[in-house]
């Protein structure tokens, strides 16, 4: 069991340097359209499923609460878009899944706002939906995704974090996570 344990731990610090040689370009760019979004009185919508969803939901936590525990600051807004059950469930139901995130996006989303999409196949249909929303309502939209997939392509930055290992993906996902609010915040309190 501990040559398992090794094996995994090394290969997904291996995905994490890949990230910081294949997406350190984009996470700065990714952070200083963030900071210009919360600048100017922007917010930050998220959506994605499953982790991505819970990823969604732990990054606004982060943004509205706060990152650094010894930085007392203002809120930061961030939306998660996975959260709202009522409005979820109602619209899955009577109009399908696929265009629930986008709904939400016409209904929130202002010009100067950011989506961030999380999708780790790139492919899910209402992260697309989203983002194609998202563009039409005149928001930035970041994904945060793998190396394939239809996502990459609607976003104005892509973070494509370098592997199809979807655990690997989505600690690297994590990371770029953590990293930006760190950043942001900084900009913007200091700390």
């Amino acid at each position: 069991m501990t040559d398992e344990i090794r094996a995994y731990l090394e290969e997904s610090s291996s995905v994490l340097g890949g990230v910081a040689a294949a997406c350190g370009a984009s996470i700065g760019e990714a952070a200083q359209a963030l900071i210009r979004s919360f600048t100017s009185g922007g917010k930050l919508l998220l959506c994605g499923n499953g982790g991505s969803a819970a990823d969604c939901q732990h990054m606004a936590t982060e943004f509205v609460s706060r990152f650094s525990p010894k930085l007392d600051r203002p809120p930061i807004p961030a939306i998660a878009l996975t959260t709202d059950t009522s409005y979820l469930t109602a619209y899955a139901n009577d109009c399908g899944y696929e265009g629930v995130f986008a709904r939400q996006v016409q209904a929130h989303g202002r010009v100067g706002d950011v989506l961030l999409a999380i999708s780790t196949s790139g492919n899910s249909p209402n992260v697309l939906a989203a983002a194609r929303a998202a563009r039409e309502c005149g928001l930035k939209v970041i994904a945060l995704t793998g190396p394939a997939g239809a996502l990459a392509p609607l976003a104005d930055i892509a973070i494509a974090v370098p592997t199809t290992d979807t655990q690997h993906m989505q600690e690297a996902h994590l990371a770029v996570e953590h990293l930006l609010c760190g950043l942001v915040e900084k900009a913007l309190y200091g700390g």
